[in-house]
């Protein structure tokens, strides 16, 4: 792995829903209507339930959380298709900054990569609408690896696709299990609290830093050396 000077991050990894696009409503919209459709209802319980888990992972949750007598996938498919749907229809729901925080960032040479929770056909429908997909090295699904967040598998998975030691990522969250992830996996993390759903207790304590806003990315933080 390629390492990096003191002070210089090796790589900035995204994650998506909450720090790039407004979307975390966007899926507790879709879920309880999802949910309403099959008898059942959603709570804030169920959502906080299933934050960070991959597709598999909140699929598994709704279905014993609801009771619900239906394949993991089928649940998959139906919420991904509704989320996908909305993207198509009304465009990215925006957070303000986030495009040119990443357009500056990208045109300094720096590597960016996006490490998400969400089902890649969400990644992907996100990442179009806002036209910014061709400014990531590298888009990594919590569904590629075992463990979705807060384990820091999603995250030790980008590092090494982008060819740098974890050590020398800055990860930027808005969750407290993204958070938890990119510290497991020996990254310093910046946490910018999403004002539409506000991180977990414990997000702010377990960050290496909050920024107000993705602006503050200009000004890098140092990094230990590797």
């Amino acid at each position: 792995m390629r390492s990096h000077p003191q002070g210089t991050p090796a790589a900035v990894i995204f994650d998506l829903d909450g720090v790039l696009v407004d979307a975390e409503v966007w899926w507790d919209e879709v879920r309880q209507t999802w949910a309403a459709e099959h008898g059942r209802a959603w709570s804030q319980a169920d959502q906080a339930a299933v934050m960070g888990a991959n597709s598999l992972g909140w699929a598994g949750i709704i279905r014993e959380r609801l009771e619900l007598d239906l394949p993991d996938q089928q649940i998959v498919e139906e919420i991904v298709a509704a989320m996908v749907e909305r993207y198509r229809t009304r465009g990215a729901p925006r957070i303000a900054g986030a495009v040119d925080a990443v357009q500056r960032l990208a045109a300094t040479g720096l590597p960016l990569a996006i490490a998400s929770s969400s089902h890649q056909a969400v990644i992907d429908a996100a990442l179009n609408s806002l036209g910014i997909s061709n400014l990531f090295r590298v888009v990594v699904a919590s569904d590629e690896v075992a463990h979705g967040k807060p384990a820091p598998d999603v995250y030790l998975l980008t590092a090494r696709r982008l060819g740098v030691d974890p050590t020398g990522c800055l990860v930027v969250e808005d969750s407290l299990n993204g958070v938890l992830a990119g510290r497991a996996a020996g990254m310093t993390v910046a946490l910018v609290p999403n004002a539409s759903v506000p991180p977990a207790a414990g997000a702010r304590e377990a960050a290496s830093m909050i920024l107000s806003s993705l602006a503050e990315l200009d000004g890098l933080p140092t990094l230990p050396a590797v």
